[in-house]
């Protein structure tokens, strides 16, 4: 079960990367940034590893990744610019959107001002929806595209690097190969239950905007 639940996520982003290149991480990274469940937490570590064989060019890889970001937000950032937060709190169950991350978003812009789309873009969960407050906002976009893709770079480039070295110690450290056998099982149970958590928190929400 662990095992079929894993592999179905990693061969769509390992075709979809396999298939079409750097075309292929910034994709994902649209598909991420636009408020759809598929983390780069996954996506960005994958395509490193892809750099340690020599395939990819780990600042590419970075840039396509930010540029995918700023692909995606732009989705986004219409809905919540043409749609308000109503439209986002009757329909965005349908793609898992949690009203509270989006609440978390809302209070980091509203706090922090357009600047937050920069520093949001560092911060897990917060980034995948910020993008959302700043089009109800109607902030400039040009500022938004700007602080987008500025925020989203370091983030993808510490992932794929991330990704790379664990590549590199793949092929070269038996040990670390070794070790990885040993507890295979346990980091397969871990990222099972991460999967889970994230499915049932956000069903729950959704359940409760229902019945509200």
């Amino acid at each position: 079960m662990t095992e079929k639940i894993l592999a179905i996520v990693a061969s769509f982003i390992v075709a979809t990367i396999s298939v079409s290149g750097y075309a292929g991480v910034a994709l994902l990274m649209a598909i991420e940034s636009a408020c759809i469940p598929l983390p780069s937490e996954v996506i960005m570590p994958f395509a490193g590893y892809l750099v340690s064989t020599g395939r990819f060019n780990l600042f590419f890889v970075a840039t396509a990744g930010a540029i995918g970001c700023n692909l995606g937000s732009v989705v986004a950032y219409w809905i919540g610019a043409w749609a308000g937060r109503p439209f986002i709190e009757r329909f965005g169950k349908f793609v898992l959107i949690d009203v509270h991350d989006l609440d978390r978003a809302t209070r980091f812009f509203e706090k922090y001002g357009s600047i937050t789309v920069l520093i949001g873009r560092l911060l897990p969960v917060v980034r995948t929806f910020i993008a959302l407050p700043a089009g109800i906002a109607r902030m400039s976009q040009l500022r938004f595209h700007i602080y987008t893709f500025v925020g989203s770079w370091p983030w993808c480039f510490v992932l794929a690097y991330v990704g790379m070295k664990l590549g590199q110690q793949w092929d070269t450290n038996p040990a670390f190969k070794e070790a990885f056998h040993r507890f295979h099982l346990a980091v397969e149970i871990a990222l099972l239950a991460g999967i889970i958590w994230f499915l049932w928190t956000h069903l729950k929400s959704r359940n409760r905007t229902s019945e509200a």
